[in-house]
């Protein structure tokens, strides 16, 4: 477990998709989702830089198993071209589900992204859309204020912490992923075990929350 010093105009928060459909009663929960939700409410006010992302699809998204008929959850599919996982219909813009946990402390977020609003096109990374070339506006905000590392937590691990991560380091900020504040969805299974390694042999540091102070 490494420790880490803050610098608070170097760094910066990332929360990754902490929205109720991602959570307990959701329609993609995610196993744990809501044990995240405190410590990352108690890590907030250590951070000048805050980024919030938010799933927002259309009802008709790409990613949405009932946008295929004939085909499961969970299938893979192409979608003009681009792999896609066929979800259950979640965070549709507007709905409860796409709203972020009523626990979490959004007033202190400095920014929000929505991701992913495109019918065609789904987003796991907060940097890239999955045509890994459209933009969120992520890299040119932490860019503006100078942030040159990256806490990262929130779901899922295995998706979009996990591609989070990857483009994180790729665009060349330090990355630390606070291990106690993630958890994974798990599909397929083994998905999980699998992200995790690749971030660790990618060189992202994971820590735990609570060596922050």
């Amino acid at each position: 477990m490494n420790n880490a010093v803050l610098d608070r105009k170097r760094d910066a928060l990332l929360v990754v998709d902490l929205q109720n459909d991602f959570c307990a009663g959701g329609s993609l929960a995610v196993e744990g989702g809501d044990q995240v939700v405190a410590p990352i409410n108690r890590i907030l006010p250590l951070f000048d830089n805050i980024a919030f992302t938010q799933d927002w699809h259309p009802a008709d998204h790409v990613s949405f198993a009932s946008a295929w008929p004939g085909r499961s959850l969970y299938d893979s599919v192409e979608a003009d071209g681009i792999p896609q996982v066929l979800w259950p219909d979640h965070c549709v813009q507007g709905s409860r589900g796409a709203a972020f946990h009523q626990s979490l402390e959004t007033d202190r977020a400095s920014v929000i992204l929505r991701k992913g609003a495109r019918a065609r096109l789904d987003s796991y990374s907060a940097f890239f859309e999955n045509d890994r070339s459209t933009p969120t506006g992520l890299d040119g905000w932490l860019r503006g204020i100078g942030a040159s590392e990256l806490y990262v937590a929130g779901l899922a691990t295995d998706f979009c912490v996990f591609f989070t991560v990857l483009d994180a380091l790729r665009l060349g900020y330090k990355v630390r992923v606070l291990e106690d504040a993630i958890r994974a969805v798990d599909i397929p299974p083994g998905g999980a075990a699998r992200a995790l390694g690749t971030m660790r042999r990618e060189r992202a540091a994971f820590i735990d929350s609570r060596t922050l102070g």
